[in-house]
């Protein structure tokens, strides 16, 4: 399997990974409300997030690491990668400590697969909303609420940069179209088959 792509400034990059053995990683409510919590707290500093979704033992994450000139404007001075690892530390050690677990929460190291189209972007986004579909967990994937989705097409303050994603779509009504156009497969992206990982 080859190995992970560094977390380079201005790429935007697919990221996604699964508990350890396949173990759960958010198990109430709660669990998936403080990952989403501490990913505003330490990706949305050096990241321009523009989607997500959380299932049982996975996620996915879309997001843009900002140039070397805006973490610099910031004065964030440290790598991307330490924020990431800051991120999933800290989510582990919550974790652990509220179901009096020890060990590693995450499968190491966390994937990620740059972007490079807009092509590619469309249907990431599409691929990662679909997924609780794809699991099997509703019958729709917009009734799921740990996705990025719904999110998007409110109203409400959020650290997704909403206008960024719609923009890519040609705006809010093509982002629905494009996400309901049952021609368009909702395939596995082919840098996941690649890394072997497509059951995500």
């Amino acid at each position: 399997m080859p190995s992970p792509p560094a977390i380079s400034p201005a790429i935007i990059y697919h990221i996604f990974n699964r508990g350890n053995n396949r173990e759960n990683l958010f198990i109430e409510e709660r669990n998936y409300l403080y990952f989403l919590l501490l990913l505003e707290k330490y990706i949305a500093p050096i990241a321009e997030i523009y989607a997500y979704c959380l299932l049982g033992n996975h996620f996915h994450l879309l997001v843009r690491i900002l140039s070397l000139t805006g973490l610099k404007a910031l004065g964030i001075s440290s790598p991307p990668f330490r924020n990431f690892s800051n991120f999933f530390n800290a989510y582990a050690k919550s974790f652990n400590h509220t179901f009096a677990r020890t060990g590693s929460l995450f499968q190491h190291p966390f994937r990620r697969v740059p972007v490079q189209s807009d092509a590619q972007f469309l249907h990431t986004v599409r691929y990662i909303h679909y997924n609780p579909l794809k699991h099997g967990f509703v019958d729709d994937f917009r009734d799921w609420p740990y996705s990025s989705y719904e999110d998007l097409l409110s109203t409400k303050e959020s650290f997704l940069e909403k206008d960024a994603v719609l923009g890519y779509f040609g705006g809010r009504e093509e982002f629905v179209r494009f996400h309901e156009d049952q021609t368009l497969k909702v395939a596995v992206p082919e840098t996941l088959r690649v890394l072997r990982i497509d059951d995500l």
